[in-house]
């Protein structure tokens, strides 16, 4: 119990230390201005001039919060004119959806749905008294995050505008209050002007947290003497041992300024001694650099030991006393060749991206509790980095990333894109220059805050604009490292970036090549000088959770599940939703693990994003995540199973394919990728093969090696004759480190090169329902109806042996259409055919490009044996191999190629065995009856299809399809 006590209380003693520091900061001269305030809507426009600053407004909100909280607003209709891009517009015309298209039933599959909805101006209104202790005083009114532009009165008169989407708006107010009672009239506007940064950008847009109208965070006004401090921007020299801290001094009266510092979360107290300094004015303002030395105590920051300082400035002047408090770590974040370093040793990102889902407010958290909750759970799943897409998170998520070890790459509030651009001399150009300068002078002291983009995927003449951005910050500040922008493969390099984050090198390519272990994305970054960072990584689809509809209690509602949840019930299959979650949540994790674990495998690759971790509830729901959008999991994979291929360190397994013949030899080259802590001396690696009851075949133990910081580190190979194995089996070589957890494991699959011949003289074998095959039927016989490359009826439904990419709605019906297959695995027929619930790596022979039959006129309760899943957007029935009762015979219909070259696919020809074995056995009694017409149709009739009534396309996929 002591090493798990010992975190908890240093966890509890840092939350304790964090409400202190918030307790020395309220003894600052503050008034709170959270709670009622006086309230209307502008939805006319005529505040400005009817002058409503002037007079009491009539109705009443809460801040902190939104106009979405305060269920102010209008009702959403089918016309709403939302902040997003709709690039699926089938369900406007869909008939078989028009009942959702009704004001009392209206359910919009885009993404979720807010309870209320506005765009426009609104007015916000409170009085307030002024201390006469504040006589003098110098004040500023601080909002932490309104959304978006606000305009301020005090007593009727105009203070000014400010327009930030990434840091508080800070007003100074001196002028304009006095002792006594004051009204503070605010008007917020959430529309997109003359300064657009892009409908989807997620800053604002409906596609995740939605765009809202008003303040969260912190709403007060401060008192400071007239000489004051107005910034501090530390930056750490740990070859010096020293802080070099710049300090910004407003005012015209002449002091001393007082450092101290000492450290608060780390298993040792640091107290760092205190410097002195003395300055005279240099003019209305002055700059002081003052070395801060560290001593051979420093203590550094990383994600092992996140080390945290806490430094308190105090000025002293005629003016009277202010003092400031900041938090910063002692690291440096550089980069060497196409690594980055942190504080001189080699680091991998292993990253997610934010993508401001927050279905519960609508609005990022402002609390420290919560990030730190979000970044827990992402070491938990193995990650060490996020990057927030086209957002830039609030001053609580830099801290408790701070206290949790996390690498951050925030970036400007803009995806240029869709409706806006960047580098065309628009106004958004300036904006988001600005912008940058904002960002990093509010946040650049934490040590979290280690790289910084622009945006997401721009277009317009924006490389050079983005070259001259990360120009600049190179030479303006060294604390963290810079790239232009985010982009997909499609968009052009930037080679003034200090690193890259690019699609390109992510993936898999089982759609024209078995599934194996042995490829790495090494040719697609091979010219790349900088670091490579892949650009959302996965992106892998996954069944709606439809248990998750009731977590939605705050903002928003999950009308898209309550949609796709009665369409599947419509389509007769509403009793599968869990079964289909488990089947493609399998299959999601699967892919996810080849994918990571490929990007492991290659040399000189910096670290991967995901897209993402948790589900994205927006561009027509993209459940791509392992968690859903409240960072739960769904069932099919924890955080332990995750971390076996995603951790500091992972065991990989080099094997040129997952299927073998029993007279073939299995070879698995194992290596490793270490980016732990300390390089790891004679380290030895076990490795045991069992069956699917846990019996062991064989094991044994790789020789000790020294294992170095890096990846691609050659640990010895595992050779195992398969001569043994006499029939079909399911096989799991696992691989580990003794005393840790760390361990990895692959299933791979045993079929005999020869199998005994099956007596089918009492088996129709055919490719069509031929006068023979009715015949047959009619007369109580057995039929084998092998469809494969026949099938109308569901040919416009294409599968890989890879989930749906996104969502088949975003990106209009690009394949594949399904996420999985949901098999019965305790049929009969899969006597002889080893196979789990969902599709292992062993159905690539049979699923992958294979042909589904459509089964939407089959009765309700008919579930066939082997069912793709449908998108969830159509609900489909699917069937790949189901058997049924018709007339007095019996048969068994398969549209998976499982007659050609069996020579060479071992899991064809086994499963050609099972069948036909199955079909001569005293088990071969299906549970339904058919009408021989229903089956005929696959061949006849055409499919359901599929019109999306849109010509434009995301960007990624223009000049790709019409």
């Amino acid at each position: 119990m002591r090493h798990l006590a010992c975190p908890l209380l240093r966890i509890c003693f840092v939350s304790l230390f964090l409400l202190l520091g918030l307790s020395i900061f309220s003894q600052q001269k503050k008034i709170d201005l959270q709670g009622t305030w006086r309230f209307d809507i502008d939805a006319q426009d005529k505040g400005l001039t009817e002058r409503w600053y002037s007079r009491m407004l009539r109705d009443e909100i809460v801040l902190p919060g939104s106009m979405t909280e305060n269920r102010k607003g209008d009702e959403v209709t089918l016309h709403t004119d939302w902040t997003a891009s709709i690039y699926d517009s089938s369900f406007f015309f869909n008939p078989r959806l028009e009942k959702y298209r009704k004001q009392d039933n209206l359910k919009l599959p885009f993404w979720l749905t807010p309870l209320k909805y506005y765009v426009g101006a609104a007015w916000y209104q409170r009085d307030v008294v002024i201390p006469n202790s504040w006589k003098g005083e110098r004040i500023i009114l601080f909002l932490e995050r309104p959304h978006t532009e606000t305009m301020l009165w005090i007593n009727d008169k105009e203070v000014g505008i400010r327009n930030s989407l990434s840091v508080p708006h800070v007003f100074d107010v001196t002028p304009y209050l006095k002792i006594g009672k004051n009204t503070i009239s605010l008007r917020i506007d959430n529309r997109t002007k003359e300064i657009n940064v892009g409908k989807d950008s997620h800053s604002i847009t409906d596609q995740t947290q939605g765009n809202w109208n008003g303040v969260v965070g912190r709403l007060e006004l401060q008192a400071t003497p007239q000489t004051y401090i107005e910034d501090i921007q530390i930056f750490p020299d740990l070859k010096a041992k020293k802080a070099v801290v710049t300090v910004y001094i407003e005012g015209s009266t002449s002091g001393e300024i007082l450092l101290k510092a000492e450290s608060f979360n780390g298993d040792k107290r640091h107290v760092v001694i205190p410097v002195k300094q003395s300055f005279k004015p240099q003019g209305k303002a002055t700059t002081l650099s003052i070395d801060l030395p560290m001593g051979d105590e420093m203590q550094l920051w990383d994600e092992f030991n996140p080390n945290l300082y806490r430094l308190t400035a105090t000025l002293q002047t005629k003016a009277g006393k202010d003092v400031r408090q900041v938090q910063f770590g002692m690291r440096e974040f550089t980069i060497q060749d196409k690594y980055f370093y942190i504080n001189g040793r080699k680091t991998m990102l292993r990253g997610t991206v934010e993508n401001c889902v927050f279905p519960l407010t609508g609005y990022a958290p402002m609390d420290i509790e919560s990030w730190e909750r979000v970044f827990r759970i992402c070491r938990q799943y193995g990650l060490n980095h996020m990057r927030f897409h086209s957002f830039c998170p609030p001053e609580a998520a830099m801290i408790a990333a701070d206290l949790v070890g996390f690498y951050l790459q925030p970036e400007g509030p803009t995806w240029p894109n869709h409706g806006s651009s960047l580098g065309n001399g628009e106004p958004v150009d300036n904006y988001l220059w600005e912008e940058a300068k904002r960002i990093v002078k509010q946040y650049g002291n934490y040590p979290s805050f280690a790289m910084f983009a622009i945006g997401n995927e721009p277009r317009g003449r924006w490389v050079a604009w983005v070259s001259k951005f990360v120009d600049y910050w190179k030479e303006t500040d060294s604390r963290r490292v810079y790239t232009g922008a985010s982009v997909g493969n499609g968009w052009a390099w930037q080679p003034r970036n200090q690193f890259h984050v690019k699609a390109g090198a992510r993936g898999l390519t089982w759609s024209d090549e078995r599934p194996e272990s042995n490829s790495d994305y090494q040719a697609r970054i091979d010219t790349v000088r900088q670091p490579y960072v892949s650009h959302e990584t996965g992106q892998w689809c996954v069944f709606p959770d439809f248990t998750e509809i009731d977590r939605y209690t705050g903002v928003m509602r999950a009308r898209n599940f309550e949609l796709f949840r009665q369409d599947l019930k419509d389509r007769n299959m509403g009793d599968l939703s869990a079964a289909f979650l488990r089947a493609s949540g399998k299959l999601q994790a699967l892919v996810y693990k080849n994918e990571i674990e490929k990007t492991l495998r290659t040399s000189n690759y910096a670290g991967f994003q995901l897209l993402s971790l948790n589900d994205y509830s927006g561009q027509g729901t993209a459940l791509v995540g392992v968690l859903n959008a409240f960072w739960e999991d769904k069932g099919y994979i924890n955080s332990e199973e995750f971390r076996k291929f995603c951790a500091p360190t992972v065991l990989l397994s080099r094997m040129d394919k997952f299927v073998f013949e029993n007279n073939e030899t299995v070879q698995a080259r194992i290596e490793v990728s270490h980016f732990g802590e300390k390089e790891l001396k004679q380290t030895p690696v076990n490795w045991t093969i069992k069956d699917t009851y846990g019996k062991v075949i064989r094991k044994g133990q790789l020789s000790a090696k020294d294992i170095a910081i890096g990846n691609c580190q050659n640990l010895g190979t595992i050779s195992f004759p398969l001569n043994t194995i006499d029939k079909a089996s399911k096989l799991n070589l696992e691989v580990n480190i003794p005393c840790s957890d760390i361990t990895n494991n692959w299933d791979f699959w045993v079929y005999p090169a020869t199998l005994p011949e099956v007596n089918t003289s009492d088996i129709y074998i055919t490719q069509t329902i031929d006068p023979k095959a009715k015949d047959i039927l009619n007369n109580g016989g057995k039929v084998l109806l092998l469809l494969a490359g026949k099938v109308e009826q569901g040919k416009d439904v294409v599968q890989y042996m890879t989930p749906a990419f996104w969502n088949t709605s975003w990106f209009k019906m690009r394949p594949p259409h399904t996420v999985g297959t949901l098999i019965r695995d305790n049929h009969p027929i899969f006597k002889n055919f080893p196979t789990d619930f969902y599709t292992g790596l062993q159905w690539w022979e049979l699923t992958n490009k294979a042909q589904t039959m459509e089964m939407n006129s089959f009765p309700a309760d008919f579930q066939p044996i082997v069912q793709p899943i449908d998108t969830w957007f159509i609900n489909r029935k699917l069937g790949m191999l189901f058997e049924a009762n018709v007339g007095k015979g019996k048969i068994v219909v398969c549209s998976a190629d499982i007659q050609s070259d069996l020579d060479k696919r071992p899991v064809a020809r086994q499963l050609y065995y099972a069948i036909t074995k199955y079909m001569t056995s005293g088990f071969f009694y299906p549970e339904s009856d058919l009408n021989l017409s229903v089956i005929e149709d696959f061949t006849k009739l055409e499919g359901e299809r599929i019109n999306t009534h849109t010509q434009d396309a995301p960007d990624e996929l223009k000049n790709i399809i019409q």
